[in-house]
This record gives C-alpha cells, structure tokens and sequence, in this order.
C-alpha cells in the first residue's frame, strides 16, 4: 500500500526569529556566567590560560576571566600546620627522636610562582624534607644533654634554617615549636644518675660551706672576746691601780669611824680569840 506524503507545514518568519532570539540569549548568559569567578576567603586565584599561568594573582571574591578559555585555580594563604618525627645523632653520637610542629603560608602574591614551579603538594615536595634537613643539621651541632638544657636556643638555630630553606620558595615560615626531644633508654638512665651525683656533690657543696661559714663566725667571735679582753688590759693602769687602793683605804676609814662613834667608852670583859676567854677584871683586881 502506497503512503502518501504528509507535506510540511512552513516555518512562520516570527517563531523562527524567536528561536534563534532565544538561543542568542542562551549563549550570552552562558558567556557572562562563565565570565566571572569567585575566589574563596583566605585564598588566592591562580590564573591558567590554555595550561599557560599567567602573572595574575586574583584576591579573594569575585573576579573576571575569559570564558572557556581561562581557568582559576584557589590556593589557600591560611596558616597551615605541618607535624613530624625524625631521628638524628647528635654531636656525642647519641640518637635522638624530635617531634616538632610548623607553622607557614604561602605567600600571597606569589601563589601563582607556588603553583606553577611546585604545584598543589608543596608540602610533600618542600615542607617535610626541609624539617628533616633542618633538624638534623642542627642536632648534629650539639651534645644530647644540650639539647634539653640549651632548648630555647636549639629551636632558634632550627627556624632560622628551615625558614632559609623554604622561603626561596616562596613559603613563609610563621613559627616552630618543639614538642619533644626522645632519647633511648640507656641515656635516659645516665642523666638521671648524673642529675643524682649532680644533687649529692651539689649537698655536700652546701655542707661544707656551711661549716666553712660556722668555723669562720667562731674564729670572729674569739677575735672579737680576745680584742674586748685586751682593751679592758689596756684600760687598767697605774694611776687606776692607785686609785682603787686610796677608795678602799677611804671605806675602811669611815667603817672606823661609825664604829667609834658608837663606841660607850667601856672595853669588853671578854675577848674572845685562838687563847682561852681571860676575866679582865680579875687581872685588874690582881695587879691592885
């Protein structure tokens, strides 16, 4: 059975303008979103044309590209933290774990160098191995005991280093914080037995400065009654000697005195001595 051609019914002039009206405004919506980009707060934008970086750097919020043809990559500028563990040998070849923390940021108008030079795993690629090598340059340098005595000073030398090393890329190096210094057991053994002989040698110190301190004052103190003793010598003299004697005779005098003075005028009958008591009166009536 023969079908019988349906024929076409013609486009009308006014739908067909419509259409491609409404396709031209499609394609220019398109456009003008893709126009635009927005970079997130904390980040930078990294501007990649046809896989070429360009040399600008786009801020955080919105900002114009060229549609399809460039692409923004963000890149955080935060402080981030990086954390590790190596072992090294100190200056006395002894083992030593460090465990340190770091804190860094890229640096803002150079993302784009970051990006392009290292990309997005610059952590991996700069951050660890240059804590390892800085850290071990620098526990090299010294003792283990120094380690923990001279810290504060241990964890300067390793800024300075580590941040000379990563700011050539441009990295900036916030801050470090050493978080512990692990030896093995057999050192840890022999510092506290040092600390120990430390402590007693450091006692016996005290003990005998203090008894050095007490000899001393007794010494003083003999001076002192030896120089007192001298000086009362010295202050009796002659004259003094005279004096005391004339005091003396004068008190004895005046103990006479009162003693006449009370005196009636009438011996006693009876003395009294190494001899027997003798009658006084019966020796008078004898010799009448």
């Amino acid at each position: 059975m023969q079908q019988i051609p349906i024929p076409k019914k013609p486009m009308q002039p006014g739908a067909k303008k419509f259409i491609i009206g409404g396709l031209l405004l499609a394609i220019l919506a398109i456009l003008v979103f893709s126009s635009f980009t927005t970079v997130p707060a904390g980040h930078r934008g990294v501007l990649v044309q046809l896989g070429a970086v360009k040399p600008t750097v786009l801020d955080e919020g919105i900002n114009f590209k060229l549609p399809f043809v460039q692409t923004v990559i963000p890149m955080e500028v935060r402080v981030k933290k990086a954390e590790d563990s190596q072992a090294a040998s100190t200056k006395d070849l002894q083992t030593v774990k460090t465990t340190m923390s770091v804190n860094y940021h890229l640096e803002p108008s150079a993302v784009n160098k970051v990006y392009q030079e290292i990309g997005l795993d610059y952590e991996n690629r700069i951050i660890d191995p240059a804590i390892s090598e800085a850290l071990k340059a620098i526990t090299s340098l010294y003792q283990a005991d120094e380690l923990i005595s001279k810290r504060e000073e241990v964890s300067q030398r390793v800024k300075e280093t580590l941040s000379q090393k990563i700011n050539k890329y441009h990295i900036v190096l916030s801050d470090i914080n050493i978080r512990e210094f692990s030896f093995s057991d057999e050192f840890n053994e022999s510092i506290e037995a040092k600390q120990k002989a430390e402590q007693l040698a450091l006692k016996a110190k005290r003990d005998l400065e203090r008894i050095q301190i007490e000899a001393q004052q007794k010494v003083e103190q003999a001076q002192a009654e030896a120089k007192a003793l001298q000086l009362k010598k010295q202050e009796v003299t002659p004259e003094l000697v005279q004096l005391k004697q004339i005091e003396v005779q004068e008190r004895a005098l005046d103990v006479q005195a009162e003693a006449i003075k009370r005196w009636d005028g009438k011996l006693p009958n009876v003395t009294g001595g190494a001899t027997p008591f003798v009658d006084i009166n019966q020796l008078l009536g004898t010799v009448k």
